[in-house]
């Protein structure tokens, strides 16, 4: 299991809360799995891939406890990934993780974790804006149109 320094996990926090310069540093420092963790969160299944083919497995964890897959979660606890379980936790309005996480002095996770969370509900508020919704409608219809105007022969 790969183990992060406090600054790496900083600068993963300041990306999901847009800050460009972070991003920048976690691609000049060779943290791609940060920026590929937010990307799968955020439902983007290359990025997904990405954490399961270049091996950052306990990343790939992470991203689905998140999302509630309690396998997931175990599997996390049995490699004792447990700042990464707890952070999923929190996510998930687990109070008592974020209590585990300033006793182990990891207050670093808590941000992550806060920040994580207010991503997800700020994708998921601009997902259902009367405005989004029309979008999404209409780039459907043109997907179905390019499907249906291509001559397609399985």
């Amino acid at each position: 299991m790969k183990r992060y320094p406090a600054e790496a996990i900083d600068k993963f926090t300041r990306y999901v809360l847009r800050d460009t310069a972070a991003f920048n540093w976690l691609v000049e420092n060779g943290y791609m799995e940060l920026v590929a963790t937010l990307d799968a969160i955020r439902d983007d299944p290359k990025a997904f891939r990405y954490l399961m083919e270049h091996k950052h497995v306990i990343l790939a964890a992470f991203v689905n406890s998140i999302w509630d897959d309690e396998g997931a979660f175990h599997f996390l606890m049995q490699n004792k990934a447990y700042t990464w379980a707890a952070c999923a936790n929190i996510i998930n309005g687990d109070s008592k993780a974020e209590e585990f996480l300033k006793t182990a002095k990891k207050e670093n996770f808590v941000l992550l974790a806060h920040a994580i969370q207010s991503r997800i509900h700020e994708d998921g508020d601009r997902n259902t804006s009367p405005i989004t919704v029309l979008r999404n409608m209409l780039d459907f219809k043109k997907a179905f149109k390019k499907a249906k105007d291509e001559d397609y022969r399985w």
